[in-house]
């Protein structure tokens, strides 16, 4: 399997490409980014890109590739709805049709987040974008998931970029062992995410084309997801 990647340098693409790089089944991981990480493997080839709009110059790149995990964004506090959309919609339907041309067979993992407005009408500036680009991504001609986490707890090393995410994981961290017993429908890993985009591409068509974290948690575990369900 040849997985890209979106996003790598932040803490649920952190996670993604660990998953991608531990994973067996994966022969080669392409990571797409402005500059290069910090992370060296075998496995791993990094496509040094700036305009995340236009794709034509790697798009011979992207041919044979079995799945993208896109995990790039940015948070909205104190940003307008222009360039929030810029990152959160165009580059992300940019790098969908590119891929779609180059590898029409791709599966899209797009990460999203919970309570994601589709219908447009939320007073969250970021629901309704985000929503936005779920309705488009899901209108294009390829298998694309949606994922939805709620609260996400870095592990093996991911770092969130945001400085209020750093300071309430490290509070939140401590209680997430009971937190992941009590109420494992609102809490997952940044490793579960990574662990459940490659449980769907290889079961493609048996999830739900929007998972929550009980459908990334249940994932993980090798069982059949379903919102309902607890992990």
């Amino acid at each position: 399997m040849r997985v890209i990647v979106f996003g790598a340098s932040g803490m649920i693409g952190h996670g993604a490409l660990r998953a991608c790089l531990l994973d067996q089944e994966v022969t080669e991981v392409l990571a797409v980014v402005r500059s290069p990480l910090d992370v060296a493997h075998p496995k791993l080839r990094q496509i040094i890109h700036a305009d995340f709009t236009d794709f034509g110059p790697i798009q011979d790149q992207l041919q044979g590739l079995d799945a993208c995990f896109y995990c790039l964004g940015i948070s909205a506090v104190g940003r307008n709805e222009d360039e929030y959309t810029r990152v959160t919609h165009d580059y992300t339907l940019a790098a969908a049709h590119a891929l779609h041309t180059a590898s029409p067979d791709l599966t899209f993992c797009y990460v999203s987040g919970e309570g994601t407005d589709p219908t447009g009408k939320s007073r969250q500036m970021w629901a309704r974008v985000k929503g936005r680009t779920e309705n488009e991504l899901g209108a294009m001609d390829m298998t694309a998931y949606m994922f939805r986490p709620g609260y996400v707890q870095p592990v093996d090393g991911a770092v969130s970029r945001t400085p209020f995410y750093r300071g309430a994981h490290r509070v939140i961290g401590r209680l997430y062992p009971l937190l992941r017993r009590v109420c494992p429908r609102y809490v997952t890993t940044t490793q579960a995410v990574g662990r459940a985009m490659l449980a769907v591409t290889r079961t493609e068509g048996t999830s739900p084309t929007v998972l929550r974290n009980g459908d990334i948690n249940h994932l993980t575990l090798g069982r059949s997801p379903g919102h309902s369900a607890a992990a």
